[in-house]
């Protein structure tokens, strides 16, 4: 009896102790207040945020602004979905809005979570090896992959860009690309991947995949820098792409992809000595900022400029006008609202604490900033 009863309480002491490990587990999303006045005429409810996390630390989480309420939601994720045993997972690398759906790509954790863009709550998955950006086209999704695992490898195989339907969440084509893909654009009915053969160093790609949309094809690659990185369309259809270098000798540098009279297909019209690590498009400007790293110095170089995408030239060496760059330390993300124009800027601080979401006027001058997630990144503006 008394076996029995020592035997019932170690059940029930387990099952309280089970109980208090899974309240844990979930982490309650935090609230700021963010000095925003709401505009009943905006189309934009808001935008997510997503957090990369720590590679290995499995620490990716989303938070989502407000403009209605004025309210930053920190860590959205995890309780909207309690259930989910490791949350978003590791390495938040690109996130996109197509339709009702949020699609975050989580490169380490292989697959691309799916949720309800008005609510966060979890749909499902598509399972892609080391997937890196998404973009979507005529009903679908395209994800651009590593397809090989996360190490440093001069034999890693080419990359891929996988096709997947929103509808039914599954993959329905796959082409092979170049060495590491990145980020990718459509232009009439061609996509442009930029191969940067990271994984392969010092044996850099330095092309740029051109995929025929009707049958899926690469039909051509063209030449442009090693280590490529970002591609982003313009309003004239023009395309600019990111060198990283090789962090010594090479710097960084921007291209212009254009087509030339009587082509169907972009080559490179323009080489900006101009160091960049992302952009944001938004009228003719395109807001630039360079974290350079240098193995030499073994330092960052950081700066930040407009370059009006007309002229090709540069029309301001800071949007940021009121000295408040200086209390950026890593900047990591950015992205410029589509009505107002406020620029948003990320800082991811020291990799593995607490980062930085900053807002700036569209003259450059500090609006308001707030805590975030663990390096702070990708963003995509939520519509009405």
């Amino acid at each position: 009896m008394i076996k029995n009863t020592v035997f019932l309480i170690f059940l029930i002491l387990l099952s309280v102790a089970t109980g208090c490990r899974d309240d844990e587990l979930v982490v309650p999303t935090e609230y700021d207040i963010v000095p925003e006045t709401p505009d009943s005429d905006s189309r934009i409810r808001g935008f997510y945020l997503v957090n990369e996390g720590n590679m290995g630390s499995n620490k990716c989480s989303l938070d989502f602004m407000d403009y209605h309420t004025g309210l930053y939601a920190r860590n959205l994720y995890a309780e909207r979905n309690p259930t989910v045993v490791k949350e978003l997972g590791d390495v938040g690398n690109d996130i996109g809005i197509y339709g009702s759906k949020l699609y975050v790509v989580v490169n380490c954790s292989h697959k691309v979570e799916v949720m309800d863009a008005r609510t966060g709550v979890r749909i499902g998955q598509v399972d892609i090896p080391n997937c890196r950006y998404v973009r979507f086209y005529r009903g679908k999704a395209y994800v651009s992959s590593y397809v090989g695992p996360v190490l440093i490898d001069p034999d890693a195989p080419k990359g891929a860009v996988y096709e997947v339907d929103t509808l039914s969440l599954a993959v329905t084509r796959k082409v092979t690309v170049g060495y590491q893909p990145e980020e990718m654009e459509i232009v009439d009915d061609y996509m442009y991947v930029a191969n940067s053969g990271g994984y392969r160093v010092p044996d850099y790609d330095n092309t740029v995949s051109v995929i025929q949309m009707i049958d899926f094809k690469q039909v051509r690659q063209i030449a442009v820098d090693i280590n490529l990185h970002r591609v982003k369309k313009d309003r004239y259809d023009k395309l600019w792409v990111s060198s990283r270098g090789d962090y010594q000798s090479r710097r960084s540098r921007l291209y212009v992809l254009a087509k030339k009279p009587g082509s169907n297909i972009m080559s490179v019209a323009d080489t900006l000595d101009i160091a960049c690590s992302n952009m944001a498009i938004h009228g003719d400007s395109l807001y630039y900022y360079a974290t350079e790293w240098s193995n030499f110095t073994q330092s960052n170089s950081i700066s930040y400029g407009i370059i009006d995408v007309r002229t090709r030239r540069i029309v301001s060496t800071n949007f940021i006008t009121d000295g408040t760059d200086k209390d950026i330390t890593i900047p990591y993300g950015i992205a410029v609202h589509p009505e107002t124009g406020d620029i948003l800027v990320t800082d991811a601080k020291n990799y593995v604490s607490s980062g930085t979401l900053y807002c700036f006027t569209p003259d450059g001058k500090k609006k308001w900033s707030v805590r975030t997630g663990d390096i702070p990144a990708h963003i995509a503006f939520l519509p009405i």
